[in-house]
This record gives structure tokens, sequence and C-alpha cells, in this order.
């Protein structure tokens, strides 16, 4: 990032994030995301955002809400921003958790709600924490995304997402824009 800064020394560090975001994910074959600038940075640890802003994989459907809520997200938007976890994976040395959701971790797409629905997943047998496995031992989900399946208000969204890409694009761009707007 440090040789765009410097080509660009007038965007903030913020605004490159979001946008570097925004590019990414419309590369990776989401969505375009509407990107508007004008976020300034922060120099001093007291005026950053408290630890806590995401959620804690380990926890249950009123854990999800509550620390979305509090950004003024809803429930659609909730699920719909998890369709994030299309990409990448679980890494044990940052999260404690390992593996990817998908197959394909550099494709964006509603291949993960797809996976919620159509696997069956249990209990992975080792030493890091709760963790879900799919029966091939290739993908993992977590406490939080089968919350999506799970929860009765969540899951009519995650079904329709796994049925319905365009819609999911449609909804995620818009929640997403409203995240990095926040």
């Amino acid at each position: 990032h440090e040789p765009i800064k410097a080509q660009f020394p007038e965007i903030s560090y913020s605004d490159l994030w979001t946008l570097a975001g925004c590019v990414a994910i419309e590369e990776l074959g989401g969505p375009h995301i509407d990107w508007t600038p004008g976020r300034t940075d922060k120099k001093c640890k007291h005026c950053c955002p408290p630890v806590g802003r995401l959620p804690d994989a380990s926890r249950n459907a009123d854990h999800l809400r509550a620390v979305f809520y509090r950004m003024g997200l809803s429930d659609q938007e909730i699920v719909a921003l998890s369709g994030a976890h299309v990409l990448g994976r679980c890494h044990t040395s940052r999260s404690g958790y390992d593996g990817p959701w998908v197959r394909s971790p550099t494709t964006f797409s509603n291949e993960y709600f797809k996976r919620l629905h159509d696997t069956k997943w249990t209990i992975r047998e080792w030493n890091g924490p709760l963790q879900y496995q799919n029966p091939e031992n290739d993908l993992m989900m977590l406490p939080t995304d089968l919350e999506l399946i799970r929860d009765p208000i969540f899951a009519p969204y995650a079904q329709a997402y796994a049925k319905d890409q365009d819609l999911f694009f449609k909804d995620f761009a818009a929640a997403f824009k409203k995240l990095i707007e926040l």
C-alpha cells in the first residue's frame, strides 16, 4: 500500500483501504460497490474504534445482533455481510480457527450460502476452538456461520442468497457500502 499512498498522498489510509476492499471484491467476481471518499485518518489510539467491533465466532445469533445492531445494521445486512466468508480462510495463528469455508476462496459468489445449506456439518475433533467440518474434512464453518441457518430470522435470508446470487450481490453491495461509511 505504501507505493500507492506515495503516488496519491492526498488519499487517506482509511479511504485507501476501503477503496481497495471494494475493488478487490469486484475483481474477484463480486458486485460493484459504490464508493465515496472522505474518510480521515486518526493518529491516536483513543480515536480508534474499540476492540470488539467484529463478532466472536464462537457465539450465537444474539451476539451477532449485539455487535451489528450497534452499528445500525439489520438482520438482512448481517447475513449479507457474512457472505464475505466466501473469500479467504481462517488461520490458527490469527483467529485460532483453521480452514476455508469454500473450495474457491478467491472467487466472490454465493457458494458460502450454498455450502451452509447443502452440507452436513459436524463438530471437528481437534485441539482448537469449536468449529464444524464437512464430510470430506476440507471445509469448515464457524459457530456463527451455522447460526445463519439455525436462527429463524437469519435463515430465510441465507436460504434466499443460496438460491439467488444476484440478490446476494445486490444486498451485499448495499450492506458493505453502509458498513464502510459508518
